[in-house]
């Protein structure tokens, strides 16, 4: 077992106990044209009201001019490591769709598309790490988004870097213990 396994509180999959959120990427991996078929046809059946599909990416390989649009809108905290991942994907929401219906679970739908891929990402042995500190508007004007659709969140792709690599506040994060609140927190009622 790696030391960045959960230690959880009841049996899960070993895939989702092994997985998590690195900072450290490997700036010398790239991903081949195909590598990330297999993450996005996980998003692609995870389920959604009505079978909506209200979920939308903007895959960029880093070195592309797509990779640094992205890369300008985020944070300063992000952009002082996400650049060294192989790709940078924004996940978008379509919150009306085209006859202008509101769709209040999208963001929501979004999200568990994103954990598929996530999932499926750790088991094809890439890392995948989720940023909400990125500017959604710069994203929308940088791609020409239509404001039917809305930028929720960005994640890095990637092969594991070294903690070494990092800045000193970020290297004691990436090998701290994880944690998580206890399971009983949870719940506002349970029977």
């Amino acid at each position: 077992m790696s030391p960045r396994t959960a230690q959880t509180s009841a049996p899960v999959l070993d895939t989702l106990a092994e997985r998590w959120s690195p900072r450290a990427f490997d700036a010398d991996h790239t991903l081949p044209a195909n590598a990330l078929r297999g993450v996005f046809e996980a998003a692609r059946w995870a389920p959604s009201a009505s079978n909506t599909q209200p979920w939308r990416f903007i895959l960029a390989r880093r070195g592309t001019e797509n990779f640094a649009k992205i890369e300008d809108t985020l944070a300063g905290f992000n952009r002082a490591w996400a650049g060294s991942a192989a790709a940078l994907v924004v996940n978008v929401a379509e919150v009306t769709n085209a006859a202008g219906d509101a769709q209040p679970w999208a963001e929501y739908d979004l999200g568990q598309a994103v954990a598929h891929l996530s999932v499926q990402a750790h088991a094809e042995g890439l890392f995948v790490h989720q940023m909400g500190g990125f500017d959604r508007d710069a994203i929308s004007a940088a791609f020409g988004i239509d404001p039917r659709f809305r930028p929720v969140s960005v994640m890095v792709i990637g092969a594991l870097g070294s903690a070494d690599q990092l800045p000193e506040p970020l290297r004691e994060r990436e090998v701290a213990p994880r944690s998580r609140i206890e399971l009983e927190e949870l719940f506002f009622a349970r029977d």
